[in-house]
C-alpha cells in the first residue's frame, strides 16, 4: 500500500510545521511520509529542537525548507497550513490535487517573554499539535 503524502505547511517552517512533521512521522509512519516546508524558511528555532527532545522525538537532522522545493516535483494527497499566513498565501490549487486543510496555531517564535516563559510557549503549542495530529491519524483510520 502506497503511503499518503503530507505537506506542513508554515511561515518560518522553524516550529509549528516542523513539530507537525515530527509526529506524523512518529504516530503515522505506517501510513503517511511527512513533509515540511515554508514560505520564508528561518533556520530551525532551537527551543523546536529541545522541546520535540523532551518528549523522545529527535529534530536535530531537520533543516528549513522553501515551499519551492516540493512544488511540480513531488505530489501530496495533502497540504495542512498551520499557520493563518500561510493559509492565505498558499497556492489555492496546490498541483496534484491535494486536499487542502488549515491547523491554526500561535507561532511560539514570535512569542515575547524570559527564556522559562518562552520554553513553556514552545510546549504549549508542542502539545496542541501533538493533540491534532493524533487526532487526524484517528479520523483517517474511520
Amino acid at each position: 500500500m502506497e503511503k499518503i503524502r503530507v505537506l506542513f505547511l508554515c511561515t518560518g517552517n522553524s516550529a509549528r510545521s516542523q513539530i507537525a512533521e515530527a509526529f506524523l512521522r512518529a504516530y503515522g509512519s505506517d501510513r503517511f511520509d511527512a513533509f515540511s516546508a515554508g514560505l520564508e524558511p528561518k533556520r530551525v528555532h532551537p527551543l523546536t529542537i529541545k522541546v520535540m527532545d523532551e518528549i523522545g522525538i529527535d529534530m536535530s537532522g531537520h533543516t528549513s525548507k522553501h515551499l519551492d522545493r516540493y512544488l511540480g516535483t513531488m505530489h501530496f494527497s495533502y497540504v495542512v497550513t498551520v499557520c493563518s499566513h500561510a493559509d492565505v498565501n498558499c497556492p489555492a490549487i496546490f498541483p496534484g490535487g491535494a486536499k487542502r486543510l488549515h491547523w491554526d496555531f500561535e507561532d511560539p517564535a514570535a512569542f515575547k517573554g524570559t527564556q522559562p516563559d518562552r520554553l513553556a510557549k514552545f510546549r504549549q503549542v508542542r502539545d496542541q499539535i501533538g493533540h491534532r495530529v493524533r487526532q487526524w491519524i484517528e479520523e483517517q483510520t474511520h
